[in-house]
């Protein structure tokens, strides 16, 4: 099972155990995030696409840490003008384990489940 998620103005394929490096979020470390723009689920076969979201669809991770990406060099040179400028970059991250991915029909299994089980408690009280 994998799902295609939006965030932070890009778009990520992922599955569950996947360990992914986004754009900095502003989640602590060891905290839950959810990514509810899911644009397509994909599932031993059964490909849901959105429009433009799927509805009812949850991605759900969990932060493992944050950090700087490797610093890349900024050099801006014009010719014959002796003009030239060093600058380096480090572009910030956060580092997602994805846990779970979620549809709305499993949702609805899962209330189904719990309202059987209510029934059932109820009807043993009973008698």
């Amino acid at each position: 099972m994998y799902a295609i998620i939006e965030t932070c103005g890009k778009q990520y394929k992922v599955s569950e155990g996947d360990v992914v490096f986004f754009e900095k979020l502003e989640a602590e470390e060891g905290k839950k995030v959810k990514f509810d723009k899911v644009i397509l689920v994909s599932d031993e076969g059964k490909v849901e696409v959105g429009t433009p979201y799927v509805k009812g669809a949850k991605v759900e991770g969990k932060v493992i840490a944050h950090g700087k990406a490797k610093k890349i060099i900024v050099f801006k040179y014009k010719a014959k003008k002796n003009y030239r400028r060093k600058q380096g970059h480090r572009q910030p991250y956060t580092k997602v384990e994805i846990t779970s991915i979620k549809l709305a029909a499993e949702k609805k299994e899962t209330a189904e489940k719990k309202t059987a089980e209510k029934k059932t408690a109820t009807k043993k009280e009973e008698v």
